[in-house]
């Protein structure tokens, strides 16, 4: 099967906006065993989403479409393509009265110019959005006038904003896709989410165990991201879901604690539910992540019922005031270092009446290092009922890849500290 993606726009050209269409997309399809052939971005230009509509009807089976149906005058997508497949375009009273009730729940006035995506070329199908007011749009393009050997491909067009395209294509596309091309053979995937190890390392522990299984079928692969790296296992056949579960089985031997989730699980979502379960209420104090700690807790729903204060202590003002550090233990060890980092975490963990704490306290840069402490020493604190643990890293990176590192390290230590039996 060819499935290949179009995504417009020419703020993705000029780097304005990260294409993170691409990167979602493609995850999503591939963890339901369906392989992305093509992937091209254009701008919003009339000749050229014709030319990459035109293209890439005459190759694949799907194709997916991304922004350009808003109602600006840059967004030409719908139109284009109606035009292409010499379908007229037609008004759906039932999409402008989603879009009329979309303005009205928040209470905004319409603007006359968003009648515009109530126009629906003909025979496509309308995918609701609920999250915004551009309906996406699934056109079974048949017979196929641009591969006539194989009659038939679908073309589904989605809206550009994240946060409308991401739940249409969940709840539409999918349900779409796996009735119009199901798989031949079963398919099974498992992504485990490991921290603490780099991806070489990771592959060292766990490639030569895995041999056997990946020479019966297993697919065996790693990704790795700022902080973490992936494992995915995949398989297909009568036998993936049992090759899947056992693979599972000896990379999580192998790994154990270094596993934070599976698939789309993330380390703070984590954190939180093994919070709520134990009934444990936690407390942050920030110094050189500037809030990222809490920014990552509180995107997760039920935050509110253990996470109770957040202190972002900059200076060593605040540090003293707000958090009860010695001006002894700054001007002796600095504000960076150990003894401050576990006065930090004891100090938030006292004023917010928590049962943890977290603390972290180091030198993002790129300037205010030295050779006893370099660009990227961090303390990291944890304060709790049986005592303050900390440990120190070196994190030298860029101050967005040294803070989210950071991050990751002090959710993590405390990730640990509610395991079972504890530690690592």
């Amino acid at each position: 099967m060819q499935i290949e993606l179009i995504n417009t726009g020419a703020e993705l050209l000029l780097g304005r906006i990260l294409n993170t269409h691409q990167q979602w997309l493609c995850r999503q399809l591939a963890d339901l065993g369906y392989l992305v052939t093509r992937q091209v971005c254009i701008a919003d230009d009339a000749p050229q989403i014709q030319a990459a509509v035109r293209d890439s009807l005459s190759r694949a089976d799907l194709i997916v479409t991304t922004g350009g149906l808003g109602p600006t005058s840059d967004d030409l997508t719908r139109d284009l393509i109606a035009r292409l497949l010499e379908r007229p375009l037609a008004f759906d009273p039932q999409v402008l009265a989603q879009i009329e009730q979309y303005y009205a729940q928040r209470r905004r006035v319409m603007p006359a110019s968003t009648r515009v995506q109530a126009m629906v070329p003909a025979g496509a199908r309308v995918l609701a959005n609920a999250n915004g007011t551009a309906p996406g749009l699934a056109i079974e393009v048949n017979p196929n006038p641009f591969r006539p050997e194989t009659r038939r491909s679908w073309l589904v067009l989605l809206p550009g904003p994240p946060r409308e395209l991401r739940p249409m294509f969940s709840e539409s596309v999918v349900p779409l896709l796996l009735r119009e091309f199901p798989q031949a053979a079963p398919y099974a995937c498992r992504t485990l989410k490991t921290t603490g190890l780099g991806e070489s390392l990771v592959e060292e522990r766990i490639a030569g165990p895995l041999g056997k299984l990946v020479s019966a079928g297993l697919e065996l692969g790693y990704c790795a991201r700022i902080g973490e790296v992936e494992v995915r296992l995949a398989a297909r056949g009568g036998e993936a879901l049992a090759l899947v579960r056992q693979a599972e089985e000896i990379v999580r031997g192998l790994l154990g604690r270094l596993i934070y989730a599976t698939d789309d699980g993330t380390l703070e979502g984590g954190l939180v539910q093994s919070l709520t379960e134990q009934k444990q209420t936690l407390a942050l104090a920030e110094s050189c992540t500037g809030g990222l700690i809490a920014h990552r807790i509180t995107n997760v729903p039920g935050a509110s019922a253990v996470f109770l204060c957040g202190l972002v202590t900059y200076s060593n003002e605040a540090k003293q005031e707000l958090l009860g550090v010695s001006a002894a233990a700054l001007a002796e060890h600095g504000a960076v270092s150990e003894v401050v980092a576990r006065q930090m975490a004891e100090g938030a963990r006292r004023r917010c009446r928590t049962d943890y704490a977290i603390a972290v306290t180091g030198i993002a840069g790129p300037g205010g290092g030295g050779e006893a402490k370099p660009v990227g020493t961090v303390f990291i604190a944890l304060a709790g009922e049986k005592g303050t643990v900390a440990e120190e890293h070196f994190n030298p990176f860029d101050r967005e890849t040294f803070k989210y590192v950071t991050s990751q390290q002090s959710l993590d230590l405390l990730r640990r500290a509610l395991l079972p039996t504890g530690g690592s």
